[in-house]
């Protein structure tokens, strides 16, 4: 009986062993598949912005850092009101993917370039290290802040500011949603 007993023993000692070598194994093999999954993120999110250097490379750059922005917004709120338009003020910068991807969208959309030069006197103002345009962004409530870049401002042909709009909510994959612009610029053009 102390035999058998003493075999259970060495069994579960050599059982409680084994087990204690293949956590440690096992937290060795996570560990490694955590620094794997660590330098995979590393490449992906590098080659990610390799391809994002790339398209902002090829797109049109409609932001002027050197501009000054309070008395170009003043010029062109009299257009509007000669013109009895709306403006459109596209904050955001040279930087912005998203910023360019939206005015290259525009400008090759032909539905949507015929909406906007109907309808809206249009502005990229710039929002970047070099021109932040600190006071104008004051003077609109700071949307950046609130919703990143771009962010739309509209305002009515006397100056007014009618309407700021998120633009995520007009994203569509890595792009914009046709109808989502669409009903966008519809919903703040003038009224006949």
């Amino acid at each position: 009986m102390k035999r058998l007993t003493s075999q259970i023993i060495l069994v579960a000692s050599l059982v409680v062993v084994t087990n204690a070598c293949s956590q440690k194994k096992e937290v060795a093999v996570n560990k490694d598949a955590k620094v794997a999954t660590t330098v995979d993120s590393a490449t992906a999110t590098a080659a990610k912005k390799q391809k994002s250097d790339a398209e902002k490379a090829k797109l049109p750059k409609p932001y002027h850092p050197e501009e000054n922005a309070e008395a170009k917004i003043d010029a062109l709120v009299k257009q509007a009101k000669l013109e009895h338009k709306n403006v459109m003020i596209q904050a955001g910068g040279n930087w912005c993917i998203w910023c360019l991807r939206f005015n290259n969208y525009v400008q090759t959309t032909p539905e949507l370039k015929q909406l906007v030069d109907e309808n809206y006197i249009y502005y990229h103002l710039n929002y970047s290290p070099e021109n932040k345009n600190e006071k104008i962004f004051a003077k609109y409530g700071n949307p950046g802040e609130k919703f990143g870049y771009p962010v739309f401002i509209v305002l009515d042909e006397n100056g007014k500011q009618i309407h700021t709009q998120d633009s995520a909510v007009l994203e569509e994959g890595s792009g914009y949603s046709l109808q989502k612009v669409k009903d966008f610029f519809g919903k703040w053009k003038p009224k006949s």
